[in-house]
């Protein structure tokens, strides 16, 4: 495959010939076979590949552990030499996975290239894309071009659940500054600049339990759960009707709901589990409060029926200015690498809001496979080029972005 920039310098080319496929691929191959499911394993294997080839490539890996078994870890193209003490870019991402599941024809765990896709749990989601990010690393410091700042890339463990190993990464700071995140998960190569969060919301109801045969003698918690629910439909019916040209709108989803204790019983207790989807700048605070003084306006609570809300994930949305350095830098460098380019927003959730909130970085997402089509499925796969033209992309934005 060619890899000639169509708009690159010679010094640009000169940078990108030292992107090796066949590395590329083979480093995408071990780490889809380090595993990592998440609810189900640990990090730790994903971990310990990429702290191996970051060494073996002449770059600084080190590792923060979040709970046992699952490290951070960042890799630095660090300051010294040719790269100055300025701000850096930062590229974002995770080693977590979700489980493979039934229904493969491939074993998910060993991953193959056939043709022009490579097969395995987290191709798409997103090892390709931490192999991308390497990759373009070890080129930037083979080539001793010379640089503004130093360029990191932070793995974070538990993004696929809980969120455990950005909230630790954004709690104990980045310890410099970035002129931009570029989080590598799989957008196609789009320059994703708008991103919806996300809020898990566990509803406990309580009622009072009773015979069935004599029912108003309890209050059941499973039709108050039922009338909550009602609510909660109307409310993402009406953000429906206002819509976000990049992101759509808030939605709710019912992902799961337990209660009652037997037939022959008014059900005493619900637990209902939904999931929120967050515009930028929306806090789960206020909405758990609205949540609240609408089941009040209803009557939906008391006389023996109580409720209780537990906000037991939040993820920040984020939004970056479509004219922003950062988002033109990105876009241009993927079409200078060969790829289908597009700006657009994602209504998928990511850890980049907490770089954009917490830290006032500038963000965009972009990465090599498909969300909708790869991400979580069944033989999931990721194209050999668009890896390639990935690293390619990365390491013009690396070169654009921190020019001396």
């Amino acid at each position: 495959m060619s890899h000639d920039g169509v708009r690159c310098s010679p010094q640009e080319q000169a940078v990108l010939d030292l992107i090796d496929t066949d590395e590329l691929v083979d480093l995408t191959c071990a780490l889809v076979n380090a595993a990592g499911e998440n609810p189900g394993g640990t990090e730790e294997d994903t971990a310990h590949v990429l702290e191996r080839a970051a060494s073996e490539r002449g770059l600084t890996a080190r590792s923060d552990v979040v709970s046992p078994g699952r490290p951070n870890v960042d890799v630095d193209l660090p300051v010294g030499g040719p790269v100055a003490d300025g701000p850096g870019l930062l590229f974002l991402g995770h080693s977590d996975v979700v489980p493979a599941g039934p229904g493969w024809t491939r074993a998910p765990y060993d991953a193959v290239v056939d043709g022009d896709r490579l097969y395995g749990r987290g191709a798409t989601d997103m090892k390709g894309g931490l192999a991308s990010v390497l990759c373009a690393m070890d080129a930037l410091r083979r080539s001793g071009v010379c640089l503004s700042g130093p360029v990191r890339l932070s793995s974070t463990v538990d993004e696929e659940d809980l969120g455990l190993g950005i909230r630790q990464l954004t709690a104990r700071g980045l310890g410099r500054a970035f002129l931009g995140c570029v989080v590598a998960e799989p957008t196609d190569l789009q320059t994703v600049i708008a991103c919806r969060g996300d809020a898990y919301l566990e509803v406990e109801i309580t009622g009072v339990p009773a015979h069935s045969g004599r029912p108003a003698d309890g209050r059941n918690a499973i039709d108050a759960a039922a009338a909550l629910l009602r609510l909660i439909r109307r409310d993402h019916e009406e953000h429906a009707r206002r819509s976000d040209p990049l992101l759509g709108s808030p939605t709710w989803n019912v992902g799961k709901i337990e209660g009652g204790r037997a037939t022959s019983m008014v059900a005493p207790s619900c637990h209902v589990w939904l999931d929120r989807r967050l515009m930028p700048g929306e806090d789960p605070e206020r909405i758990v409060a609205e949540l609240r003084a609408a089941v009040d306006r209803a009557g939906i609570t008391g006389d023996g029926i109580s409720l209780d809300v537990e906000i037991t994930m939040s993820m920040p949305g984020f939004r970056t200015d479509r004219e922003h350095e950062l988002v033109t830098t990105v876009h241009d460098a993927v079409a200078d690498a060969g790829g289908a380019t597009s700006i657009g927003g994602w209504t998928a959730a990511c850890d980049g809001g907490f770089i954009a909130r917490d830290h006032g970085v500038p963000t965009v997402v972009m990465g090599p496979g498909g969300l909708n089509d790869q991400a979580h499925q069944v033989d999931e796969s990721v194209s050999v080029e668009e890896l390639s033209q990935a690293a390619r992309a990365y390491t013009l934005t690396a070169l654009r972005l921190l020019s001396r």
